[in-house]
């Protein structure tokens, strides 16, 4: 069986629930983030009208890359520059060490989850996907991540219902309105 088809026997709300099904638990073990300040941040993003959506994203995101440990840190910093280079073999090396070192930090998954995608190893980034997603349930740049997935494995209708998903979440992001747009239009045209 392929990892399409195996897939595809999974609704996006059985992938993103299998992901969910442990964050209770591992969420509040998280050390390094500020759960406060991110559920804070989370209210003034969701607002309707929000002109400053982009650094209210950037301040969720720099408190989801602080582990709790300036040595882990460093392995996020390092793995992520090693995928700027295109250098995907040393960015694994340093991600993979850091989620053996704290595997309760979502973003080092989501981080690894982006350089097998970037390596097209699409089983490998949602397994990953799936922990960050399990150790942060509202990770919408993982979330993304699954939909852009789900899309090159040609199942729209499971990545507009993840899209959908991190819109309640994040309705200012313009790639995710307009990938709900272009899926919706689609499938909405195939139907008939």
């Amino acid at each position: 069986m392929t990892l399409k088809h195996a897939i595809r026997n999974m609704s996006a709300a059985a992938l993103l629930a299998s992901a969910c099904f442990v964050a209770g638990s591992q969420a509040a073990a998280q050390s390094g983030p500020d759960t406060e300040e991110i559920d804070r941040l989370f209210e003034e993003l969701a607002k309707p009208e929000q002109p400053g959506w982009q650094q209210i994203e950037e301040a969720i995101a720099l408190e989801w890359s602080k582990s709790g440990s300036a040595s882990m840190d460093l392995l996020l910093q390092r793995g992520r520059e090693a995928l700027t280079e295109g250098e995907f073999e040393t960015a694994l090396e340093h991600l993979t060490a850091l989620t053996d070192h704290a595997p309760d930090f979502a973003e080092a998954w989501n981080s690894r989850a982006t350089v097998f995608f970037r390596m097209e190893l699409y089983g490998l980034a949602l397994d990953d996907i799936s922990r960050a997603l399990a150790l942060e349930p509202r990770h919408f740049g993982a979330m993304i991540g699954l939909a852009t997935i789900l899309r090159e494995l040609e199942m729209e209708e499971e990545a507009l219902e993840v899209l959908r998903r991190t819109q309640e979440l994040h309705p200012h992001r313009p790639t995710v309105k307009e990938g709900i747009e272009a899926l919706s239009s689609r499938l909405e045209g195939e139907a008939l």
